[in-house]
């Protein structure tokens, strides 16, 4: 989370906005853009991805299977 975290605040920065005025143009509540600039672990992912479309991202979560399959040869 500490990347997201670095990310999402220093891409803030480079545009020059408050985080009152981010959030704003994202679409979200201050206290998200807050919480991902600390670092929490309990954040929306459907929030937090509307902060990374401003800089042409997206989150999401890895497929448990595909995990599964490429760990599998590992573990036997």
């Amino acid at each position: 989370m500490k990347k997201l975290a670095a990310f999402v605040k220093e891409r803030r920065k480079e545009t020059g906005m408050t985080q009152e005025e981010f959030a704003e143009r994202c679409g979200v509540a201050l206290t998200v853009i807050r919480k991902i600039e600390q670092g929490k672990t309990n954040l929306n992912l459907d929030k937090v991805n509307l902060v990374l479309q401003m800089f042409g991202h997206e989150l999401s979560p890895e497929n448990s299977k595909t995990l599964n399959d490429e760990t599998s040869g590992d573990l036997l």
